[in-house]
């Protein structure tokens, strides 16, 4: 088992590759079933445990490794939250959408779901701190001191991460909001 291999201070990115491949075929099925009873969805839990070594990888430099099996789950367990998150922001826009459908045109209903898959395309291309704070603000509709608690920064940090997502949000949608 690969968390055998040291139990010192070792960094994940000190181990070779064949010891992070080792890791993967221990640990990829059970992240995997893990974001199964997260999500519901087999497909999209393969996709989110890929992601999630994806981000282990990137990260392998600042992970001890006595810590590897914890930060798996909370990449995975985040990974979750925020493709939940996604989804439910999609669900609210389709179905106002799908309430006015009745009184637009085709072309309208048309022009309404182009512009909402651009929003949709513009939050998911904010930076994670920014998107994560965004959508818990508007979606969850917390206020800036709950996400700070929930987040574990300060309430000025929540400002800013919101200030530069409706900023970019703005410039790339050419609105105010």
């Amino acid at each position: 088992m690969i968390f055998s291999l040291s139990n010192t201070g070792k960094q994940l990115g000190e181990l070779s590759e064949a010891d992070f491949q080792r890791l993967f075929g221990e640990m990829y099925g059970s992240i995997r079933n893990y974001l199964y009873f997260k999500l519901g969805d087999s497909d999209t839990a393969e996709d989110l445990a890929q992601d999630t070594f994806v981000k282990l990888w990137e990260n392998r430099n600042r992970i001890d490794i006595r810590t590897v099996k914890s930060f798996l789950y909370t990449i995975a367990g985040n990974l979750s939250i925020n493709y939940l998150k996604r989804q439910q922001l999609q669900y609210r826009f389709l179905s106002e959408v799908g309430d006015t459908s009745t009184r637009f045109s085709p072309e309208k209903e048309l022009i309404m779901k182009e512009y909402g898959n651009k929003v949709m395309a513009v939050i998911a291309e904010l930076p994670e701190g920014s998107r994560e704070v965004f959508l818990m603000n508007r979606i969850e509709d917390l206020k800036y001191k709950e996400i700070s608690e929930r987040l574990g920064i300060s309430v000025k940090a929540v400002e800013k991460r919101m200030s530069k997502a409706i900023q970019i949000i703005r410039d790339r949608l050419n609105l105010e909001l």
